[in-house]
């Protein structure tokens, strides 16, 4: 499996589907977020995101990935996570918007597993955009 098959597979069978025994398989024990705060930077912090914000917030939600480039042990993936928002997000209460989240990421791997990850997007542009009436 090319680095850039891992990458889709996680996108999908993990951000969208919340399956955890994907999640656990591709994650490399040592694995630092560098754009995630020092307190959330590991594993268990990306698990949180995932399945304790974004998908109770848009339980359809759905990945797209728009380009992908490889390059040694890293890919570089534009994406989309698009959802309509049925949940709370923070403290905003469902308002059944349909919203998209732009993401660019760089996911180090090694041994056929996450090993490092930057990234950004434009959630909070969408937080603003939910929180207005």
């Amino acid at each position: 499996m090319s680095n850039k098959d891992i990458v889709r597979r996680f996108n999908k069978e993990v951000i969208e589907q919340s399956n955890h025994a994907t999640f656990t398989e591709l994650m490399h024990p040592d694995f630092v977020n560098h754009t995630a705060p020092a307190e959330a930077n590991g594993a268990d912090g990306m698990w949180h995101t995932f399945t304790k914000i974004l998908k109770p917030s848009f339980p359809d939600l759905e990945v797209i990935i728009h380009d992908q480039i490889s390059e040694d042990d890293k890919v570089v993936t534009r994406k989309s996570i698009c959802g309509t928002h049925r949940g709370k997000l923070f403290d905003i209460e469902p308002t059944g918007k349909v919203i998209k989240i732009d993401i660019i990421d760089i996911v180090r791997l090694k041994d056929g597993q996450y090993f490092e990850h930057w990234g950004i997007n434009t959630l909070q542009s969408v937080i603003k955009e939910l929180a207005t009436p």
